[in-house]
């Protein structure tokens, strides 16, 4: 497996990520915590990778607009909506490429970033527990209200089917038109499991990156999207 170019290089640079935030201001909330969380993100993640978090977001986005969800009609509740997306795979940059499966590490990530802010225990345990769960079926869907926005968010920007598919489907054009996929699959499986090829603890078996590194490992040779993405 050849390291993606993509992933060597890092995401904006603190200006440049200030300056494409006010590019977006029609479509990305103008909160003092969502700025926050776009410019850290945008300053580690590998560029298909964080475009891929914004069009999981917006697909988060409709999805509590869709439910009139308190995560749609507070703005509070909706700075978490935009942290937990923005964050659900920051576990893949080096920055945060601890001992844990990677999705804990964002989840890790999240609740400290939320930590300087005036957010309640409750409320940084609902990020943290999304992202953590985000790769979990039939645990993050139910697990709670956003949870269930970020894996299903997720799942579709990856054509995966749901209740939710023709909510969402109408709005892809758009998204992928804007902010393009630029081989997210094979980025995102090739951040994932080059971690797991120096620390394997970071992909047990029973879960997603335990499923790539056991592609990996049966196919080293493989150069095109892990066969268990």
């Amino acid at each position: 497996m050849c390291p993606s170019s993509d992933l060597a290089r890092s995401g904006d640079t603190l200006d440049q990520a200030a300056h494409a935030y006010h590019d977006m201001s029609d479509i990305l909330p103008q909160t003092e915590i969502a700025k926050a969380a776009y410019k850290h993100a945008a300053g580690l993640l590998a560029p298909s990778i964080l475009s891929h978090s914004i069009r999981v977001y917006l697909y988060a986005k409709a999805l509590a607009s869709h439910s009139a969800s308190v995560y749609s009609t507070s703005p509070s509740k909706h700075d978490l909506l935009f942290t937990a997306c923005l964050f659900h795979d920051i576990g893949t940059t080096e920055v945060y490429n601890g001992p844990s499966r990677f999705e804990i590490e964002g989840a890790d990530a999240a609740s400290t970033f939320l930590g300087g802010f005036s957010i309640s225990e409750a409320d940084k345990h609902a990020v943290w527990a999304a992202i953590a769960c985000h790769t979990s079926a039939g645990i993050a869907e139910r697990i709670g209200e956003l949870s269930n926005f970020l894996r299903v968010a997720v799942l579709h920007d990856f054509g995966r089917k749901s209740k939710a598919w023709e909510v969402l489907e109408p709005l892809r054009e758009g998204l992928e038109g804007r902010f393009e996929r630029a081989g997210i699959a094979k980025v995102l499986s090739d951040a994932v499991v080059q971690q797991a090829i120096k620390r394997p603890e970071k992909a047990p078996h029973g879960t997603w990156p335990g499923g790539m590194y056991r592609a990996y490992l049966a196919n080293p040779e493989w150069e095109g999207v892990n066969k268990g993405f």
